[in-house]
């Protein structure tokens, strides 16, 4: 039976992965290594706790000793790198975690994987010569857009904030293990995730909690900032299919083909819970609008031409179908 190591799987995507996996890959054992900071629930992963093929150890990917001593256990001829700290805000007042994590713990990770699967650059170790390393990373390394354009495999990389330039480093790491040693490797940049699952610090369940609550909705600024909103199950998906079927050494960017401003997530937000959970006046009452965080991007777009072209994936939900779905899971949650 093949082993896939999954880093960082109770977080949000990862935690919306790695039951999708399972699901669709019934000879692969999966093996989730997660510290559980704040980002991490495990209560995400109840539905697989019990799979005869998923095991969890509670660990940090800083901890060269504990990944080397997983891979020398289970032989994995896999890996699939979510495990990062991706709170922009946070980021701002405590970088150092940032570059810890995303930095030094992808390149822990990877120089393992290396040393485990190859004896010597370009040259596998018998058994692992088809083993791949699979990097998550943000549309948020490429930095800010005007009012037109997208961000495609070949836009220069401009990060514009601690931890949008953290994860730069690592998919820099990550490049230079295939051009320097040959591994495969293979990275994708996503655009904004939504969906069941998301930490309640992000933009749209703290507009669905304090909607709920009857507290003030917060929007950064005058609400403008553009985002390209991909449902996290579509984002599965893309991973699934650039993790088996991706060529080598690439890039692939996945987007929902979603623009949305921060304002009309709020409004729109407010519109569904106007209808099924109707209050005595419209949830907008509630939209506020606050002080700008600094070096807050303007526009973030993606073009995904390539993995559609490519791989043929597209997104199947566009973002007011998602939403809806977002919803109903956070009613549950929250009430």
């Amino acid at each position: 039976m093949k082993s896939l190591l999954i880093t960082g799987g109770a977080g949000f995507i990862g935690s919306n992965f790695i039951p999708y996996f399972l699901e669709n890959n019934e000879d692969v054992k999966v093996v989730n290594l997660d510290l559980l900071t704040y980002a991490g629930n495990l209560e995400n992963l109840k539905e697989i706790e019990d799979h005869d093929n998923y095991d969890f150890v509670e660990g940090d990917i800083c901890d060269r000793k504990l990944v080397k001593a997983l891979f020398n256990k289970h032989k994995f001829d896999g890996v699939i790198h979510f495990a990062a700290e991706s709170h922009v805000d946070n980021s701002i007042e405590n970088p150092d975690a940032f570059v810890r994590t995303n930095v030094f713990g992808t390149f822990n990770l990877i120089d393992v994987a290396k040393n485990f699967w190859m004896h010597s650059p370009f040259q596998f170790n018998e058994g692992f010569e088809n083993s791949r390393f699979h990097h998550i990373s943000t549309d948020e390394v490429y930095g800010t857009l005007g009012d037109s354009g997208l961000f495609t495999e070949k836009t220069p990389y401009s990060p514009n904030s601690p931890y949008s330039a953290s994860k730069a480093s690592s998919d820099f790491l990550v490049r230079s293990y295939f051009h320097t040693y040959g591994m495969n490797v293979i990275t994708t940049n996503c655009s904004n995730n939504y969906g069941p699952k998301q930490h309640n610090e992000k933009l749209i369940p703290t507009i669905i909690r304090k909607a709920l609550s009857n507290d003030k909705i917060p929007i950064y600024g005058d609400g403008k900032n553009i985002r390209d909103w991909l449902y996290v199950l579509d984002h599965c998906r893309g991973i699934d299919l650039v993790y088996k079927n991706g060529k080598l050494g690439d890039t692939y960017n996945i987007g929902g083909r979603n623009e949305r401003d921060n304002l009309y997530i709020a409004n729109k937000i407010c519109e569904i819970l106007d209808e099924v959970q109707p209050k005595n006046e419209s949830y907008k009452n509630q939209i506020s609008f606050v002080k700008d965080r600094p070096g807050h991007d303007f526009r973030y777009a993606i073009d995904a031409d390539k993995i559609e072209r490519e791989l043929g994936w597209k997104a199947q939900e566009n973002f007011e179908s998602g939403i809806k779905k977002t919803i109903k899971w956070y009613l549950k949650k929250y009430q």
